[in-house]
């Protein structure tokens, strides 16, 4: 094995170890001495490659951020061919379908997310970005084949969705009774959440015909 080679595991080994802390306890529970004590990793082979926990984290993130957009960018085509309520709902189910299958990138996501480090939001607000920009760019698709009402304008719905969808995760948790079991379960449950986000709740009043 070459020394690069050697480096790479190394490195590897190293990230593997964040990713099940961090992606077990979240960020602030979290700590150096934690992640070598719990895998048999030297405080010397850890500060040789990373200079602390911001960087461990951050690398978490951004790899998570990565994978999540390679994952919804592959799984687009299929929605664009859906009528545009349905294509919200199973994309918005996009990334929990993800995190399905990966739930210590799930904890890291919603550490970065809901419960960011205060001096570390700017760099993650900038790992965000590609992700950000593809979700921006689905949505205006879709908006272009909603009949919208009239008073709003397509960049105002799609700024409303995209906001719906970064803090969708919570919205979903807070409406089920009990956290859903499978995910047939949540699938049902965000369709009833975006028929009410999308068409609203109340029924509209009938003109009162003695006003002239």
């Amino acid at each position: 094995m070459t020394q690069k080679e050697r480096q790479e595991r190394s490195r590897e080994e190293i990230y593997r170890a964040a990713l099940e802390e961090f992606g077990t306890c979240g960020y602030d529970r979290v700590n150096m001495e934690r992640i070598c004590g719990n895998h048999g990793i030297s405080k010397g082979m850890m500060y040789h490659y990373y200079s602390g926990k911001d960087e461990l984290f951050l690398l978490c993130v951004e790899k998570t951020f990565s994978d999540l957009h390679a994952y919804v960018e592959e799984h687009m085509n299929t929605l664009e061919k859906q009528a545009a309520p349905d294509a919200v709902k199973h994309y918005f189910m996009l990334r929990e379908s993800y995190f399905q299958d990966h739930p210590r990138q799930k904890v890291i996501f919603e550490s970065a997310m809901l419960r960011p480090p205060r001096h570390l939001i700017q760099q993650i607000q900038e790992l965000r970005a590609p992700i950000r920009r593809l979700n921006q760019e689905f949505l205006e698709k879709l908006v272009s084949r909603m009949p919208l009402r009239t008073e709003l304008n397509p960049k105002a719905a799609t700024r409303y969705l995209e906001s719906v969808e970064s803090c969708f995760p919570s919205i979903l948790s807070s409406y089920q009774d009990e956290p859903a079991e499978d995910f047939h379960s949540m699938l049902e449950a965000t369709g009833e959440i975006l028929n009410m986000i999308l068409f609203g709740i109340l029924q509209q009043p009938k003109p009162d015909a003695s006003i002239t």
